[in-house]
This record gives C-alpha cells, structure tokens and sequence, in this order.
C-alpha cells in the first residue's frame, strides 16, 4: 500500500504553482518575457533594415543578411512582414522604401541623430561611443519622447558629425559638399561632415584631432595621401580616410581663420587674442572654458609649462588656468 503524506503533496503543489506563475505570469513571468524579447527584435531588425534601406536605396537580400547582425531566418520574417505591410517593395531581387517605408526610416534617423546630439551635448561618452549607444536607443524611444528630446535640445539641425537631423514632419535637407580629396590643391574649404562609419576609419579621424567647422587649405592630393592645414596645424591623411570627410568650398573672402591657430601650438613668451571656441566643444565643457574667462578678444598666455606636458598653466584675465591638451586644442587664438 502506498502512502502519501499529505504535507509532501502540499509543498510538491505550492512548488509546481510558484513555478508555473515565475514562468506564466503576465507581467514578469519568464514566458511573456521571451514573448516580448523576440517582438522587440523583430522590431529592431524591421528598424534597421529600413535604415539601411534608407541609406541604400536598392539592396539584395545577401547584403541585408551580410550587413545585419541577425539571425538570417528572422531577416527573411521581418522582409516578408515588410512586404505585406507595404513599408518595402522588391523588384526582381533588390528592395526599396515605398513612401510609407521611407517616412518610418526618417523618424528612426531622426532619434539616433538626435540621441547622438544628446550624448554629446549632455553626457561625457567618448566620441567614439556614440553611434553604437545612439544605435540601441533609437529603437526604444517612442515618438513623443524623441519630441521630448528634440525640445530639451533646443531642435538641433544637425547632429554632431554634421549629418541633417530629419523634422518631426520628415523633411531633410539636401546633402551638399564635396568629398576633402576633391578639393583641388590651393583651395580653402570648411569641414561640414565627418562621417563615423567604420569605426576604424572615424577612430584615425579623432586621433589627429581633426574638427567639424574647421576651415581647411589643401596643400597636396595624390593617390597616396592629402596634406592640408587647419587651426595652424598640418595634417596627413590617407584617400580612405579622407574620404569620410565632407568639406564646402571657400572663396577668399570667406575665410576668417588664415592666421588662426589653437591655443595648444602656443609658446612660452608668446601672447595671443582668443577668437573662439571650436564647435567641437560641447555642452558643460563649452560652458566651463567661458566660465573661466576663455572668450572672444581676451589676451591669453602660457603662465607656467608643465616638466611633463601636461597640463598646462594659462594666464587669462590676471589668473591663472591650467587645461588639459585636449582642452587647449579645441581654443582658437590669432597671435599678438
């Protein structure tokens, strides 16, 4: 005869129900949490291949599967979702925006623009870090909080490596520029984007300090490299990575920064008159530099150099400053 002990069949019930409601409940409930995983990623994935789309306006699909860090079964449901949703079109082979499909990718552009405009504004990510942050955030936000965060912004035009941010009603400037190789040689130009992708390429960008807004004059082109000038500095660049650099031709008389440099070429004796900050310095450090008495027609010279570098001392306004390189290269003076 078996026996069962009815406090062991008790415990064993309340055991099954605690599991079944720690896998089944609606709100945490490990089951609906997939549930809700896997619509989030389909509607990621929907996100990006219109952003791609949008960036590319014909594609296969093995360069959406080549392009795109999903799972190739879950880029085929999404396409085919796409499809009957009438958000893509596809002509022998190769996708497209339909009107509806191209209004969805610019309010997508439109958020990781703008979250890009307020990690560097607000925050004090890395450069570098902003476009993959951007990346996973543009699909949270809901289009009243990317209404929010334009208005916090002041509704930017552009976000921080020059690109148009799309209105909350779809337009967008059109693109204008020329690629810094084309610019011919004894030209002056004034950078207006500076793409970020490959990561690569953006990095060698940032490390020679190379800013948006700066005006450049192109000393040399050939197949191998362009050297050009910018702030009272001289840089060498390959074609490739020039190539992720857009510029706008100047005319004589629209160049203001011939004699400029940065306060960071400064030499000890020497005095000089600032002219500005850089549009490369943002938000709270912007503030802080103005604060201390970095601003337009004030006198600045080296108070006291450091046996390491760095930092160095700055006499401004009968006080003395000291700034980091990386500050000091974003300060743009004209010599006494």
């Amino acid at each position: 005869m078996i026996y069962y002990n009815p406090l062991i069949a008790l415990l064993v019930f309340c055991v099954v129900v605690f599991v079944l409601y720690f896998i089944f409940n609606p709100e945490k409930g490990l089951y609906f949490k997939y549930i809700k995983a896997q619509k989030e990623n389909k509607k990621t994935a929907v996100e990006d291949i219109l952003k791609l789309l949008y960036h590319n306006p014909k594609i296969s699909k093995n360069l959406i599967f080549k392009q795109l860090n999903f799972s190739n079964s879950l880029l085929l449901e999404s396409i085919d979702s796409m499809l009957e949703s009438g958000l893509i079109n596809n002509e022998n082979g190769f996708y497209s925006l339909t009107k509806n499909g191209d209004e969805y990718a610019l309010r997508i552009v439109r958020a990781h623009r703008l979250w890009e405009k307020y990690l560097s504004e607000k925050t004090g990510f890395k450069k570098e870090e902003w476009h993959k942050r951007a990346e996973l955030k543009e699909h949270e936000l809901s289009r009243a909080e990317v209404e929010d965060l334009a208005a916090l912004l002041g509704n930017p035009r552009y976000d921080p490596h020059g690109d148009p941010i799309p209105t909350n009603t779809g337009k967008i400037p059109e693109k204008k520029g020329i690629l810094l190789s084309d610019l011919p040689v004894f030209n002056f130009g004034k950078i207006i984007h500076i793409e970020d992708e490959p990561i690569s390429v953006y990095k060698q960008i940032l490390k020679k300090n190379i800013h948006l807004d700066s005006q450049v004059y192109i000393k040399e082109t050939n197949k191998k490299k362009i050297v050009f000038e910018a702030e009272g500095e001289q840089f060498t660049l390959t074609p490739t990575v020039a190539n992720n650099i857009t510029v706008i031709a100047l005319k004589n008389a629209d160049v203001i920064e011939k004699d400029t440099m940065r306060l960071s070429n400064l030499k000890n004796g020497e005095k000089a008159t600032i002219i500005g900050i850089s549009k490369e310095c943002r938000g709270e450090n912007r503030r802080r530099l103005l604060d201390l008495g970095f601003v337009k027609g004030a006198t600045v010279s080296i108070d006291l150099l450091n046996p390491l570098g760095d930092p160095k001392a700055f006499l401004i306004k009968g006080t003395a400053i000291a700034l980091r390189s990386d500050q000091a290269v974003k300060i743009l003076i004209t010599k006494k």
